[in-house]
């Protein structure tokens, strides 16, 4: 009889509504023409509140996401996107409410921009016909009509004059890599119009970074955000003189709108709703309060088959801790015995280690939206402490092998180091990290040096960070991508991903292949050299078995003359983990080079023997590789298994098929 296991799950069948106040995760906002109130999106669906702050009411409650509300000039009519049947479509709904139309039925993606000052005509843009652009459509319905035909490059952040001209931009900056901050170069986002019955074009903007979001009101006044001052997006106008800048806040704002008779700009800062008045020319956060409804907890059955997203073995190799639906269980390494350990069943565990004591678990759980920094005693199922308290996301823990200090990302810089007794934490190093999904920083293997992965010109260089003098080096610094780094485990070499002869960006690395670099020069092997330890005695001091000797780095050779390559020269390859049995090193990555099927492969080297490489069979959705003693283990289809070296198969760990005390 297969057993389940079972967690604290959402009930519907008992209601009280209660308020929550100072509200996160509010977006695309826009005001009415008066400015008096707001619309926003919040828990995809539609919300109303008072510009002066208040109790929300709720518009919109569709089975799909409800994004960018947009009010008519006349204040009659709200268009915005909704995904209620998998794409996003145009809709549009009465302002005080009623029967909502859907206008497009095309299968891409329809995001709401304007309206026209008659209150007639809703502007979009659409990835329709395999290209970005502009189109209007009906507030009655009818066939959508391309705005431009095809003159200028993906059109977008659409806003009308009120003489008639369509201002907008057309770089991929201000569309897809908004999140980007700080962009310098060719391909920066300018505030541009079009007149289409005069036929005039103007760029109204030329500084060399980002101005974008333009929004107009009746009189025909511009605003937007740049990030012109410090390197945060802004709220601006334009003046006879060119830009002028209104705000000056140290974090940045988004999808500015102005309402259509002028006054107020409503935007969104630190995920919650801010409005700019004209006349004080002073920002003012709007306060919150959204009703919504507790729930009682009912015990309910779930599998976690196939659903493992996480897993860490216990240094002594008899435990197993893993997530699953952002639980985190506890077994023996078998997966007989399994416990569920509590937590808040309003967040979520991400990721989770061992510590060296074989009791004590770190783990990454979202608070108010952001991953921290937890230890608790998987034993006892007690003594949660959280050790970080950030408003930004923590992330990819790694541990060095004496599991005494833990490295890990937090926010889009910070590169920090944990000591395991003391539990604090420092800032090692402050360089573009972007994310959320970074390549796992690691430790070598005497635990000397820390390599990560940075963003420098939108390629991926390797640092590496010394613990001792805390020198920070740029290793690679090639111009083009290397990523994923790992250590050799006998410290002589640093394995990668790259694609030597084509950059990743604008689309981003492809066709990467797995090279080593050899941390220092040295001589190569000969097999005279070998012959001759055939021959010699054998002592004791030779049967025992060798320790990591200290990493050495030669910083001043050239990487490029010393790399070489170990996966296949065709394909995709990613995330190579390293290992070492003997004399054979095997460097295990994901591959689609058979067939284009994902799957583990395994890289033998062997002194003196060609290179041989291998399918791990079942791996086709494996990752997550976990390392203890001389084993090793893999994540494969949401179920934890064992890999094995010899015969190149995983051995699953049947976690999901027992039942858990509670």
């Amino acid at each position: 009889m297969k057993k389940t296991l079972f967690v604290l799950t959402l009930s519907l069948c008992f209601f009280i509504s209660q308020a929550q106040e100072d509200v996160y995760f509010i977006s695309t906002p826009s005001l009415n023409p008066d400015g008096t109130e707001v619309i926003f999106t919040y828990d995809g669906d539609l919300w109303k509140i008072a510009a002066a702050g208040g109790t929300t009411t709720r518009l919109t409650a569709m089975a799909g996401n409800e994004t960018y509300p947009r009010v008519s000039p006349d204040g009659n009519w709200i268009a915005f996107s909704s995904t209620q049947y998998g794409n996003a479509d145009v809709y549009v709904m009465p302002y005080n409410g009623g029967d909502i139309k859907r206008l497009t039925f095309n299968s891409s993606n329809d995001q709401v921009e304007t309206w026209s000052w008659d209150s007639e005509t809703v502007y979009f843009q659409s990835n329709r016909y395999n290209s970005r652009s502009a189109y209007t459509i009906n507030r009655q319905g009818g066939t959508p009509s391309r705005l431009f035909e095809h003159f200028f490059n993906r059109p977008h952040n659409l806003a009308i004059h009120p003489e008639g001209a369509i201002y907008f931009n057309e770089s991929s900056e201000s569309s897809n890599q908004v999140a980007r901050k700080r962009y310098q170069g060719p391909f920066n986002p300018d505030i541009k119009s079009y007149d289409l019955k005069r036929k005039e074009y103007k760029q109204h903007t030329t500084y060399l970074g980002k101005d974008m979001w333009a929004s107009i009101d009746r009189q025909g006044k511009v605003y937007f955000a740049s990030d012109e001052v410090n390197g945060e997006y802004n709220l601006y106008t334009l003046d006879g003189s060119g830009k002028l800048g209104l705000t000056q806040f140290g974090t940045s704002i988004k999808t500015p709108q102005v309402n259509a008779n002028g006054g107020k700009v409503v935007f969104e800062k630190d995920y919650q709703l801010y409005i700019y008045d004209t006349n004080t020319q002073k920002s003012q956060k709007v306060n919150i309060s959204i009703f919504q409804n507790s729930t009682l907890a009912q015990v309910k059955d779930f599998n976690t088959k196939g659903n493992i997203s996480a897993f860490d073995v216990s240094p002594d190799e008899k435990k197993l801790a893993f997530i699953s639906r952002g639980e985190l269980f506890v077994s023996d390494i078998g997966g007989k015995f399994i416990k569920q350990l509590q937590g808040n069943p309003k967040e979520r565990i991400t990721e989770v280690k061992w510590l060296k004591d074989n009791q004590t678990l770190l783990y990454t759980q979202t608070v108010n939206g952001y991953t921290n920094v937890f230890t608790r005693n998987a034993a006892t199922d007690s003594d949660i402490k959280e050790l970080t308290k950030d408003d930004q996301s923590n992330r990819n823990l790694e541990l060095n092998a004496e599991r005494t200090k833990a490295t890990y990302l937090s926010g889009i810089n910070e590169v920090r180091l944990m000591d395991l007794e003391s539990f604090e934490s420092q800032t090692i190093a402050n360089e573009e990290l972007w994310g959320p999904n970074n390549p796992q920083p690691r430790f070598s293997p005497d635990g000397a040096y820390i390599a990560f992965t940075v963003k420098n010109d939108f390629e991926e260089d390797i640092y590496l960070y010394h613990i001792a003098s805390k020198e920070l080096t740029n290793y690679t610094q090639t111009g083009v991508t290397e990523t994923s780094p790992f250590w050799g485990p006998d410290g002589k070499y640093l394995y990668f991903v790259s694609n030597r002869i084509k950059p990743s960006y604008p689309f981003g690395l492809q066709d990467g292949r797995v090279y080593r670099v050899a941390l220092a020069r040295k001589e190569r092997d000969f097999k005279s050299d070998e012959l001759e330890k055939v021959f010699q005695e054998e002592n004791k001091e030779d049967k025992k078995e060798k320790t990591t000797a200290a990493i050495a780095i030669d910083f001043d050779q050239d990487i490029l003359r010393s790399l070489e390559r170990i996966s296949p020269n065709f394909g995709t390859q990613s995330s190579p983990y390293v290992v070492k049995s003997g004399n054979k090193t095997h460097v295990i990555y994901r591959s689609n080079h058979d067939e284009n099927q994902q799957a583990l492969w395994i890289t033998t080297l062997e002194p003196f023997e060609d290179n041989k490489t291998e399918k791990i069979n079942g791996s086709a959705r494996a990752g997550g590789i976990v390392s203890v003693g001389k084993n090793h283990y893999a994540i494969s289809s949401g179920a934890i298994n064992k890999i094995n070296l010899t015969s190149k198969k995983l051995t699953p760990i049947e976690t999901s098929l027992l039942s858990a005390d509670h």
